[in-house]
């Protein structure tokens, strides 16, 4: 089946008790032991499994095209599964752009019990360079956030098979729909949910894929299960229903982005547009090659300085001035504010996750907030 019909179909199970055509949500915490004292229908006590969230992780998996899949409670909860999962010891190498969230939670919760590196993954020579024994995880991110870079997940993976290395794909500004990192060598995906996959901006979740369910994997579970860090069965609910028009939002979020891009890169008073999409982006010919579809995210950076990216986060109308993304609604920030002092993120840099809205007056919302740039 085509990922449409997946998106619908791979979580759906009529309700075996009413017939209904959409499984209800369930509340319940605990589940009743056979009379031979086993659970026979599969279920124990919610924070080990419930029946909504195997209805989204079974989805999940689906749509990456992976064996299993495990939800969190955030994206950051999905990442310190893998890190915990790690002997003590392990030696991580990273991007040195990797999303500030996770990079500070090494840097500040896995001092002492893991060592890491961020490096530029992309330098094939600076990677093998920084491989040791102790090298346990490649941890990839493509788009990366906010400076778009991309990774050629497919070589990585080979350098890293070749050393009995993981690979994590941070999967998140890309969506299914746009870039399948297990069918390129992989190990595991990562996902914010609450960014493209719940597309609404009303829930907060986190997920990992795996291409098979190995002994790393019933680590991650181990510690899913044990550390609780787990969905509500009302948010695992409302994601599954969310992914069900996913293949169809995100067709609109990369036409948007698409077209956007292109207005501002000739703008007078733009520096620069970033965005996979555009034949300008330095990694232009990796992105036709590896992705699917070019995205909704994009950075541009302003003319003018930090003055000037201010002015058009604040003048701008239909873009809200607010952090996350992939919701239906356009967002806007200056990411190097939010980011906090050691930022590598240039300070005339505005993320834009490009919604739903009409294209013409995204441009002309868009449009308006430069023409107030002072130069």
């Amino acid at each position: 089946m085509k990922i449409e019909t997946l998106a619908i179909h791979a979580a759906t199970k009529t309700d075996g008790s009413t017939s209904a055509v959409i499984a209800p949500i369930v509340m319940a915490t605990t589940f009743e032991r056979d009379t031979d004292g086993g659970y026979s229908k599969g279920y124990i006590y919610g924070r080990a499994s419930n029946p909504n969230r195997s209805a989204l992780e079974k989805v999940l998996a689906v749509l990456e095209g992976g064996a299993d899949a495990a939800a969190f409670s955030s994206g950051n909860a999905a990442g310190m599964a893998v890190f915990q999962s790690l002997a003590p010891g392990s030696h991580i190498i990273a991007p040195d752009d990797m999303y500030h969230g996770l990079r500070n939670q090494l840097k500040l919760m896995f001092a002492g019990i893991h060592k890491f590196d961020f490096i530029d993954v992309n330098n094939e020579v600076e990677l093998t360079a920084h491989i040791n024994a102790h090298t346990a995880l490649i941890w990839l991110e493509t788009p990366s956030n906010p400076l778009l870079k991309l990774t050629d997940i497919k070589k990585i993976a080979a350098i890293a098979k070749a050393n009995h290395i993981k690979v994590v794909c941070d999967n998140t500004f890309a969506s299914p729909l746009g870039q399948r990192p297990l069918e390129l060598g992989a190990d595991l995906v990562m996902h914010s949910t609450t960014k493209y996959l719940g597309g609404h901006s009303d829930l907060t979740g986190g997920a990992l894929i795996t291409a098979q369910k190995d002994e790393f994997w019933e680590k991650i579970q181990q510690v899913q299960q044990m550390g609780g860090a787990i969905p509500s069965p009302a948010d695992c609910y409302w994601l599954t229903r969310s992914i069900k028009t996913l293949p169809y939002r995100m067709r609109g979020h990369v036409h948007n982005a698409q077209l956007l891009a292109e207005f501002l890169e000739q703008h007078p008073k733009v520096e620069r547009v970033l965005y996979p999409g555009l034949p300008s982006h330095p990694q232009h010919e990796l992105a036709q090659q590896q992705m699917l579809s070019f995205g909704g995210m994009m950075s541009v950076l302003i003319k003018g300085g930090v003055e000037g990216a201010e002015t058009v986060v604040n003048e701008t109308n239909l873009f809200t001035s607010a952090t996350s993304l992939g919701g239906v609604e356009s967002l806007i920030e200056r990411r190097a504010a939010v980011e906090g002092p050691d930022t590598k993120t240039p300070q005339n840099l505005v993320r834009i996750s490009v919604g739903l809205e009409h294209i013409d007056d995204l441009i002309a919302d868009m449009n308006l907030a430069l023409s107030k740039v002072e130069l």
